[in-house]
């Protein structure tokens, strides 16, 4: 990756977390936190990885993007409008009755989204679904699922960690959103979900450990999950719940809470905006 290929990528995230926190500030409720968290992902997804076409969102031969943790819908809305899915005056509209973007995602709605999602633990057994159709198809698509750490508290998770190692599902890659943080607290406090990468390898994954905030460590992350061959790869991202804006990074209060005007104003400044 080149400085100038960093810059760009930089560049459409912080843009990621101003749509986000503009969103939520209009429509007065979603969830910034986890959003917030994952932006430079979904900028190297969207803007480097991911093969799709914003003219053509149901192309058969398309990479998938599956957001498990439906309730950072900001985050991938804001993604989906920078690549083109739809028209950025779609963003002023999040959670408003009859609005393409609903509060969690909606196939049915929303141009770009691959998968209805909001109740948690569910995304990982749909990313086994798409992976093992396209290799029944014997189509070189791949699959890319983001789940969240509280999520990963739900048993189905781990029944569909058992499945994607049993069918070899190389063409599947699954990120951690590791930021310790859920509604209700630290994730230790809640259930003691601690040493993610150690339980997925001893389920037989791949597993690769990043922080998930440096835009070439996510980059060279997927190239790994390129490589590997006949395992699926989990990216564990150690990551900031709430980065970019100071006064919500690290809190728990912000998993959920919209900001105010004022919030939101001292926010997109801390952004750049």
């Amino acid at each position: 990756m080149t400085n100038e290929e960093r810059a760009a990528l930089a560049e459409r995230a912080r843009h990621i977390r101003g749509h986000i926190i503009r969103m939520l500030a209009n429509s007065g409720s979603g969830h910034p936190g986890g959003s917030l968290s994952a932006a430079d992902l979904l900028s190297v997804l969207y803007f480097r990885r991911l093969r799709i076409d914003p003219k053509n969102p149901r192309w058969p031969d398309r990479d998938r993007f599956v957001l498990s943790k439906g309730h950072a819908a900001p985050v991938l809305y804001g993604a989906l409008a920078e690549a083109g899915f739809f028209a950025m005056e779609n963003l002023a509209t999040l959670r408003q009755f009859g609005s393409i973007l609903q509060g969690h995602p909606d196939m049915r709605k929303t141009p770009g989204v691959d998968m209805s999602t909001g109740s948690l633990g569910q995304g990982l057994s749909v990313g086994n679904g798409m992976a093992l159709a396209a290799k029944l198809d014997k189509k070189d698509c791949r699959v890319y699922v983001l789940m969240g750490d509280g999520e990963t508290e739900e048993g189905q998770i781990w029944e569909a960690a058992m499945t994607s190692v049993h069918y070899k599902l190389d063409n599947l890659t699954a990120f951690l959103d590791y930021n310790h943080l859920q509604i209700d607290g630290r994730i230790e406090d809640v259930k003691s979900n601690l040493h993610p990468a150690e339980k997925f390898q001893a389920f037989g994954w791949h597993v690769v450990e990043i922080d998930g905030h440096d835009l070439e460590a996510i980059d060279e992350a997927i190239d790994e999950a390129l490589k590997t061959k006949d395992q699926p790869t989990m990216v564990v991202m150690h990551t900031i719940k709430g980065k970019g804006v100071s006064f919500m990074e690290n809190q728990a209060g912000w998993h959920g809470t919209a900001p105010k005007p004022e919030e939101a104003a001292k926010a997109l400044a801390e952004l750049g905006f």
